[in-house]
């Protein structure tokens, strides 16, 4: 299907991770200077892109009136080892991967497209440990970041311990995925952990958390993106309608 809106690239390079990172930058058809756009940063940003379909899926509920004016940026991970280190909580790249978002990103897509310079005109989504990085992002910059999408996220103790000893989130909105049958997950390191209930717990967290918080099990959903980009539609409405 032919796209309707305009794909570009642009680089920074990063003063935080001493490297040139690449953003996909998609608009919608009627992009114009003379609207306001919300962004929505996506780590793993080709699997979104080509997995989740998120350039047709935007096409068309900008058509359908479905969804307001929203931007999506792409910001993919060189190879396993790469995503790791700037995703994981422990990752060693991690600090620095967040201050590049948060110091970097955000004000060129500020400078870049008309939008309105505020936390909740901002999202951050991920999928398994890109959705952790987004969620501890927007948890520690709540006012960077209003909204954050996260589909079966790798959840640990430290990510348990943030939520609960972070002030009330009452500036977020937070929708969260978790698949019935992601018990066996397949991890980067090579090894396997369950995910559901982790996740069940992180749900607990987050009721308590003062965000405004949407929460789906995926009946029989499994750790793929089959099962992500079938709940896209909703994520996506959720968060922009």
């Amino acid at each position: 299907m032919r796209r309707k809106g305009k794909m570009f690239e642009k680089e920074i390079n990063s003063s935080f991770l001493g490297e040139t990172m690449t953003l996909q930058i998609y608009h919608p058809e009627t992009f114009s200077e003379l609207y306001k756009y919300e962004i929505c940063i996506m780590q793993d940003g080709k699997d979104y892109f080509q997995l989740g379909r998120i350039a047709t899926l935007s096409d068309k509920l900008h058509d359908e009136k479905e969804m307001h004016n929203v931007v999506f940026v792409g910001i993919h991970y060189k190879d396993k080892y790469d995503r790791r280190k700037k995703y994981h909580p422990s990752g060693e790249q991690n600090e620095a991967y967040t201050h590049f978002l948060v110091r970097e990103v955000v004000p060129y897509l500020d400078e870049l497209i008309p939008t309105y310079h505020l936390g909740k005109s901002r999202s951050i989504i991920g999928d398994s440990l890109a959705g952790t990085l987004a969620l501890m992002t927007a948890v520690k910059y709540p006012h960077t970041f209003g909204k954050v999408g996260i589909q079966s996220p790798y959840v640990d103790n430290s990510v348990l311990a943030s939520i609960e000893q972070a002030k009330p989130l009452s500036t977020l909105d937070i929708y969260h995925t978790i698949g019935t049958k992601e018990t066996d997950v397949q991890m980067s390191d090579g090894n396997t952990a369950d995910f559901i209930e982790p996740n069940r717990k992180l749900n607990q967290a987050l009721e308590k958390s003062g965000a405004t918080y949407t929460y789906h099990e995926l009946e029989g959903g499994i750790h793929t993106w089959k099962y992500w980009q079938n709940d896209m539609r909703r994520l996506l409405t959720t968060l922009f309608d």
